[in-house]
């Protein structure tokens, strides 16, 4: 053994126990809770860099700026001084890239209701309130004791069975398919022309409730001719498929829908709650299986129903409060046909008609039709599209009315491009067909025949030519708009200027 260095030995302790402190101290939690990072000894090389470098970043911040750095920046300091224009366009320029004009919408919004906020006040000291909802219920029962317009809807179930009964009988092949569609022929003719003879022939027929009665006939008749095309083409289906000896006749096998219902098969589809279903469903164009929705939402359902109520009545209030004054003053000038007078008149009855129709729009299509869905739970909901944004007319036509576009574009314009005729005939003959549509809905309930509504319907034909050929963009826009404000709107108003200057004429004077 050497010799024992008993100094030597205590410094060694000495050493240790500071290193044993030191890791236990680095083990202990803090505040009560387990130590950081930086706090165990793992990490400690870690924090000490940490520490040098944020002490090596405080030594370059108070470093202080050379002479060559100072003159560079006194010089850019007086570039910008001197120079504050470079090249660039002005907003309102086209090629400027700029689009957000938010603030000038708002201002058309704020000129728009201080406006007609105005026109309310002078129609209101003038007139006085003429808002009155019983003579609005008076027209619907003008005769109480017949009701010929509710009578008329009630009968319209004679049509749904009859065409039920025909698809039945040619399911089970008791029905030739030439029987069957003489059958459906003389049961479309019969729902056009029986709703038209009542209004025209019994004088208790209100031209609302008329109206109302055509205008439900017209989409019965729509939605049974695609109930009939959409069988025949199950049943052309199921042909070919029996000669591929295919095991179902319209589909492979029972399938499930997202809603949880099972998937129908043709003749599976033909009875009455199908139809029923169909009939009174948001569509005009027949399937065997609609997409449907998991669950009837009841805070969406009370809220398009609210959206019913008071649209309705603020329609009914507009109407006989903006509307029917204008009117009844435009009966002097229409008589003694001052043109002058004639136009003034006829375009302050322009922006009423066009609000209204608006209004109408909103409570149709959206509150009313949402509402039918969702009680139904039928799952397409798409309505309408952003026709307000149409750059053509044609655009406008195509998406501002989707059942109705979906039924032409389905049983009238594709079947007339499949038997070769041309996109220009097939295309004037779907306005031909919405023309008849639109002055048997007017005409008729109105008692008298002027054209104007078929003439302004066609008239989009060459229109929609103009506008697509020659306008473009934001001006294609206002093209549209002109036309929805002073077009077919336009049209309305002259047949009811017509009809109060030849049923109420005399009393006026």
């Amino acid at each position: 053994m050497g010799d024992w260095d008993p100094a030597g030995a205590a410094a060694t302790r000495r050493r240790r126990a500071t290193l044993t402190a030191g890791r236990t101290a680095s083990l202990q939690p803090v505040n009560g809770r387990a130590p950081t990072a930086c706090e165990s000894s793992v990490t400690a090389n870690v924090c000490a860099n940490d520490g040098q470098r944020r002490r090596d970043r405080s030594v370059e911040t108070v470093r202080p700026k050379t002479r060559s750095e100072k003159k560079k920046q006194r010089r850019n300091d007086l570039a910008e001084r001197m120079s504050c224009h470079k090249t660039q366009e002005s907003l309102l320029t086209s090629t400027s890239g700029f689009n957000n004009y938010r603030g000038v919408l708002n201002w058309c919004v704020v000129m728009l209701v201080l406006s007609n906020a105005r026109l309310f006040l002078e129609n209101l000291l003038k007139y006085g309130v003429l808002v009155d909802p019983v003579q609005v219920i008076s027209l619907f029962l003008n005769d109480p004791y017949s009701w010929p317009a509710a009578c008329l809807v009630i009968v319209s179930n004679v049509f749904i069975v009859v065409a039920l009964y025909t698809e039945r009988q040619l399911s089970k092949g008791s029905f030739s398919e030439l029987v069957g569609f003489l059958v459906h022929c003389i049961n479309f003719a019969l729902m056009l022309t029986f709703p038209a003879a009542v209004v025209l022939l019994v004088p208790s027929v209100t031209p609302v409730g008329g109206a109302f009665v055509l205008g439900t006939y017209t989409i019965l008749f729509l939605k049974l001719y695609s109930y009939k095309d959409v069988n025949l083409w199950c049943r052309e289906l199921s042909t070919v498929k029996a000669k591929k000896l295919a095991r179902s006749l319209s589909c492979p096998s029972v399938q499930t829908l997202n809603g949880g219902d099972s998937k129908v098969c043709y003749p599976g589809n033909l009875t009455i709650r199908d139809m029923y279903y169909f009939v009174f469903a948001p569509t005009l164009c027949y399937e065997l299986n609609f997409p449907r929705s998991p669950k009837i939402r009841m805070h969406f359902l009370l809220r398009r129903l609210s959206e019913m109520l008071f649209f309705i009545q603020l329609l009914v209030g507009l109407t006989q409060q903006w509307m029917i004054p204008i009117i009844q003053s435009s009966m002097k000038p229409l008589e003694d046909m001052d043109l002058s007078r004639m136009t003034e008149r006829l375009l302050r009855l322009a922006v009423p008609n066009h609000l209204l129709w608006l209004l109408f729009f909103y409570w149709f299509f959206h509150s009313s039709m949402n509402f039918t869905a969702e009680l139904l739970r039928f799952g397409d909901r798409q309505f309408y599209k952003d026709w307000w944004n149409s750059e053509t007319v044609t655009y406008f036509w195509q998406n501002w009315n989707i059942p109705v576009h979906k039924w032409c574009l389905r049983h009238f314009y594709k079947p007339l491009l499949r038997r070769g005729f041309s996109k220009i005939i097939s295309q004037s003959a779907v306005f031909f067909l919405s023309a008849f549509f639109h002055e048997y809905l007017v005409s008729v309930p109105l008692r008298m025949f002027r054209l104007w509504a078929f003439t302004g319907m066609m008239a989009q034909l060459p229109f929609a030519w103009f506008v697509g050929y020659f306008l473009r963009g934001n001006y294609g826009n206002a093209a549209v708009w002109m036309s929805l404000i002073i077009g077919q709107p336009f049209a309305v108003l002259m047949y009811v200027h017509d009809y109060y200057v030849l049923n109420y004429g005399e009393e006026a004077q």
